[in-house]
């Protein structure tokens, strides 16, 4: 029986439970990664160059993309991908504008070495630099064609998108692949309180507000994504 994970591997400021791959470059749990490198087999066998773009990421990491996002030093997007103004949100706006498309520090997805975000190398023209926006994969994008093949394949491989649909957290991302049997075992050990402690700690901006906001902030942004099938 696999052990359950503990608070540090949780909030991402552990990595004892993911496996490093080098090609291609990712970090997943065991199997996470098996399955997403049988995903990757199958894509080749019909011309896709299945890729990873992310995996797991370290609370430090996380919170540093937070900041820079908090502080205005990164752009915003909204639903549809185009930018919004930093200045002109409020700040409980402003917290709801970053994790739209970025995980909270310590609740993010990404802490949990269960969720790959994707992206088909084969597609890319020469030049071409990656955006992960909506554009990409919609009908006529550089990446429609890989998109409908996922639908077809990723429950296959256990594999689902926890972000398909909005559900007043997180904007829909198709190429955020999640690996079901994973991403429960990170479930089954989250806890809000642990949470709070960890943010509490941290050197971010915005901190208060987002320890006020985080009942909220926990059911839409962490607990309420679309099931596993």
């Amino acid at each position: 029986m696999t052990a359950a994970l503990d608070d540090r591997e949780i909030t991402g400021r552990a990595r004892t439970h993911v496996l490093q791959s080098w090609q291609p470059r990712l970090a997943a749990q065991p199997a996470a990664l098996d399955a997403f490198l049988a995903l990757r087999a199958a894509a080749l066998r019909d011309g896709i160059d299945l890729l990873p773009c992310a995996s797991w990421r370290p609370f430090e990491a996380q919170l540093r993309i937070w900041n820079r996002k908090f502080a205005g030093d990164a752009t915003l997007y909204d639903s549809d991908g185009h930018p919004l103004d930093h200045a002109a949100l409020a700040p409980q706006a402003l917290v709801h504008a970053i994790l739209g498309w970025s995980g909270l520090p310590g609740a993010t997805r990404r802490h949990w070495g269960s969720d790959i975000d994707v992206y088909d190398r084969a597609a890319m023209p020469p030049g071409y630099r990656l955006t992960l926006l909506p554009e990409e994969a919609a009908p006529g994008g550089v990446f429609a064609h890989l998109h409908a093949w996922l639908d077809a394949h990723i429950q296959d491989f256990g594999f689902f998108r926890p972000y398909r649909s909005h559900r007043g957290g997180m904007y829909p991302e198709p190429w955020h692949l999640s690996h079901a049997a994973s991403a429960q075992r990170a479930l089954d050990a989250l806890d809000i309180d642990v949470l709070a402690r960890v943010l509490r700690e941290a050197d971010m901006l915005g901190r208060e507000l987002v320890l006020e906001m985080l009942p909220d902030l926990w059911a839409r942004h962490v607990l309420d994504t679309d099931p596993a099938p």
